[in-house]
């Protein structure tokens, strides 16, 4: 029988607490069990395994994420839209670190292409169009913004820039005002 007050939104959002506290590595099915004071069993009517949280935490936070830059980048265009994009991500995985962590798990095509995945590339392709950018091009930069926001943020949150100067503001300011540089003036 499943202990009243367990559903799966519940056990979801609370594996997604548990990793912004301890980390996304370490969340696990027995963890989770210990939080809600129940046998490990409990949680398998909501999760199949550790894998499956983590993959459900993974969606969750696809879906956050993607639900913030869609609000950021409603109504903006060009170098406006491309750094409210790359706030809300930055801002995300401050707040949410676990769940940004989770954001960079590997998922199966299929269920990936049935997430809130899709809508990051989507977002970044409407930044993309204050640009004037289309085609392969457009892809190229597509994975230049990813690679650049997401790794800034990586860094960031690893502690890679903590005893350096100038603050990590001021970088990562001038880090957008490249991007939007270069996409101004992409290489064609």
């Amino acid at each position: 029988m499943v202990r009243a007050g367990l559903t799966t939104e519940r056990v979801v959002r609370a594996a997604a607490d548990l990793a912004d506290q301890g980390g996304f590595e370490t969340l696990t099915v027995s963890e989770l069990a210990r939080h809600f004071g129940v046998k490990v069993p409990s949680l398998y009517a909501h999760v199949r395994g550790s894998q499956d949280l983590r993959t459900r935490v993974a969606l969750l936070a696809f879906e956050e994420l993607a639900d913030r830059a869609a609000e950021a980048v409603a109504g903006r265009a060009g170098k406006d839209a491309l750094v409210a994009l790359a706030n809300v991500y930055r801002d995300y995985a401050r707040e949410h670190p676990g769940r940004y962590d989770a954001t960079r798990l590997r998922l199966d095509h299929e269920t990936a292409a049935a997430s809130a995945a899709p809508r990051h590339s989507q977002l970044l392709r409407a930044v993309l169009r204050g640009y004037d950018l289309s085609g392969e091009e457009q892809t190229h930069a597509v994975r230049l913004l990813g690679a650049a926001i997401h790794g800034y943020v990586s860094l960031e949150q690893a502690g890679g820039f903590e005893h350096s100067a100038p603050d990590t503001q001021r970088s990562w300011s001038r880090a957008l005002d490249a991007l939007d540089a270069l996409l101004r003036h992409w290489p064609v």
